[in-house]
C-alpha cells in the first residue's frame, strides 16, 4: 500500500514552501490543498493542528506532522535511502539544527519581514535594520561555502530559503536594498533557485508583492 502524504499550506507561506521542498527532493508524491487563510480555515485544518490551527500540516497515512522544521526532519528520516538533508556527524548535525532553530526562533525572521511591509516610521526602521542584522548574522555562517552545510543543498537552506521569494516585497515596500551588504547570502538565493525543487516551490516574486498590496487594502495598512 503506498503512502498516502497530503500538505495542507498557503501559497504564499514560506514556511509551507520549506515542507514542499523536502518532499520533492526526496521524490515523495503528494497531494496538495490549498488553504485560503485570509478568508477561512476548512475543518480538517482545525482537525489536524488544533493547538496552532496554521498551516503547514502534513499528513502521512492520516497522521498529523506540525511545524515546518519538524516536518522536515520527519521527511528527512522517514525517507532516509535518498538524498539526506541533516549530516550523519553528531556535531554537525547539532549545528544545522542550531541555524534552523535560530531563523525561526521568535519568528524573528518572518516578524521582522511583517514589521517591514506593514508599519511606518522609527518602528519599521527597527525592524529594517534587525532584519539586516539576522541576514549579515546568516551570511557570515554561509561564508564562502556554496550552502549551508557546505557543498551539498541541506537542512538550513530548506529552512531559509523561501523567505528568499519574499525579499523583493520587503524591498519594495521598505525602500531598502539588501544586496549591497548580504550579496553572498542573495548569490545563494539565486543559487538555491537552480534547483527544480526550490525553483517549483517558490512563488514568483512579483505575486508576493501583488499579494502584499492586496493584504495591505484589505487590512487598511497604509
Amino acid at each position: 500500500m503506498a503512502d498516502e502524504v497530503i500538505l495542507l499550506s498557503f501559497w504564499p507561506s514560506m514556511f509551507g514552501m520549506r515542507t514542499m521542498i523536502a518532499l520533492k527532493e526526496k521524490g515523495v508524491k503528494y497531494e496538495y490543498r490549498e488553504e485560503d487563510l485570509v478568508n477561512t480555515k476548512v475543518p480538517l485544518l482545525l482537525e489536524m493542528n488544533p493547538i496552532h490551527k496554521k498551516i503547514p500540516v502534513l499528513i502521512h497515512n492520516g497522521k498529523s506532522i506540525c511545524e515546518s522544521i519538524i516536518q522536515v526532519q520527519y521527511i528527512d528520516e522517514l525517507w532516509s535511502d535518498k538524498n539526506p538533508f541533516l549530516p550523519t556527524d553528531p556535531y554537525q548535525r547539532a549545528q544545522a539544527l542550531f541555524w534552523a532553530d535560530f531563523i525561526d526562533k521568535k519568528d524573528q525572521l518572518y516578524v521582522c519581514g511583517r514589521k517591514i511591509w506593514s508599519t511606518k516610521g522609527e518602528e519599521q526602521e527597527a525592524a529594517k535594520k534587525e532584519f539586516m542584522e539576522i541576514l549579515k548574522i546568516l551570511q557570515s555562517e554561509l561564508g564562502d561555502k556554496p550552502y549551508f552545510g557546505g557543498d551539498k543543498f541541506g537542512f538550513v537552506d530548506i529552512v531559509l530559503i523561501g523567505f528568499y521569494c519574499w525579499f523583493p516585497a520587503y524591498q519594495k515596500f521598505g525602500n531598502f536594498s539588501i544586496e549591497p551588504e548580504c550579496s553572498k547570502l542573495m548569490a545563494w538565493g539565486k543559487r538555491c533557485m537552480e534547483r527544480e525543487s526550490v525553483a517549483t516551490s517558490l512563488p514568483d516574486p512579483d505575486k508576493i508583492v501583488g499579494f502584499v498590496l492586496q493584504f495591505k487594502k484589505l487590512y487598511g495598512i497604509e
